[in-house]
């Protein structure tokens, strides 16, 4: 780019919080369901005002910004529904984004400087006082707690159905489901095959939810629960199983710790087993845009989660992977929202 649009890029940029939030106020406050439900020819400020309750003041600064931002179109003085804006609206993958960002990082994002150079999670005291996230998961306030699970089932539950028959492409009778969370993973596993078995392992608050999801479904009889933080070296994983399965579970730690649970998948893994890793990797995406989510969504780990893990790149992760005593079988790659599936055997 030349000179003139680096200047205009940077400005982009040091007024992106005021994109940002005033997107979600055009949104929240119905401006932007108003002017889409008027169609192509629009509304006028007193039009909108009347229908939303805001002020024509309070539409007038939120709509010159919108237009200049892509969210509405203006046409003398009548407003409507631009591209943008159409999927700030309509499309859910932004909604949950955005609910994301909103809710659980935008605060906690102010101390990512001194996150960095503690290497601890200095933002996350805007949720609570945890040493990481997911000691307190389960007790976040709302709607950081609801746009928090949002954001992991989003992503998680697409690539879910597409990846049953791949696991189950030859006998299956026990899942380790590693980091089995609200057991949605396990949950699919027990509709799809009748006689599989799984044993969920987790920190003990996360097992709580999936067992009452789990009773619920009435599929009680058929699971076992292994309580334990993965941060311990010396906490071992249980043998036995067929599959072990570790789905958007390993960003969640630094490299040492990847190696040092993946280790410990190894070891727990005889001939027959296999290991699936279920990641979202920026450098396999096949959209510019999703490499950018991705790649903001390591400053969550950074900030928020733990101060140390991150989206990882592929090539590295395959690295942690081999240092680990595993080697990797298969990768299918763009599963769900672009997910990537590695299948690992021991080396």
């Amino acid at each position: 780019m030349t000179a003139l649009e680096a200047k205009s890029r940077a400005q982009t940029l040091a007024f992106a919080p005021f994109a940002f939030q005033a997107t979600v106020a055009l949104r929240d406050l119905g401006i932007l369901a108003a002017i889409g439900r008027a169609g192509p020819a629009g509304l006028d400020r007193r039009a909108i005002a009347a229908e939303t309750g805001v002020s024509e003041y309070g539409v007038s600064v939120l709509l010159d910004f919108g237009a200049d931002l892509g969210l509405v179109a203006r046409t003398q003085d009548r407003f409507a529904l631009d591209d943008v804006g159409y999927f700030v609206l309509h499309d859910e993958m932004t909604t949950v984004n955005m609910d994301f960002t909103r809710d659980v990082c935008y605060h906690a994002l102010g101390a990512l400087t001194e996150s960095i150079r503690n290497g601890q999670p200095e933002g996350l005291s805007a949720l609570g006082e945890w040493p990481t996230i997911y000691e307190g998961l389960t007790h976040l306030p709302e709607p950081a707690l609801s746009s928090w699970y949002r954001f992991d089932h989003f992503y998680s539950d697409r690539a879910y159905d597409e990846l049953l028959p791949l696991v189950f492409d030859g006998p299956v009778r026990h899942v380790l489901d590693i980091g089995g969370n609200t057991g949605r993973w396990s949950l699919k596993c027990l509709q799809h095959d009748p006689d599989v078995t799984v044993t969920i392992v987790d920190l003990p608050a996360q097992l709580d939810a999936a067992r009452r999801n789990i009773e619920e479904a009435g599929f009680g009889g058929r699971v076992d629960y292994y309580a334990a933080d993965l941060l311990d070296p010396t906490r071992q994983l249980p043998g036995g199983t067929d599959v072990l399965w570790m789905s958007q579970f390993l960003d969640c730690f630094s490299e040492a710790e990847v190696t040092s649970i993946l280790n410990r998948a190894a070891h727990a893994m005889d001939a027959r087993a296999r290991l699936y890793i279920v990641e979202l990797f920026p450098d396999r995406q096949v959209f510019d845009a999703a490499r950018f989510s991705l790649d903001a969504t390591s400053l969550y780990f950074t900030c928020v989660a733990n101060g140390t893990s991150r989206m990882y790149h592929s090539d590295r992760f395959r690295e942690l992977v081999n240092a680990a005593g595993l080697t990797i079988e298969r990768t299918i790659d763009n599963v769900g929202e672009g997910h990537t599936l590695l299948c690992c055997a021991r080396a």
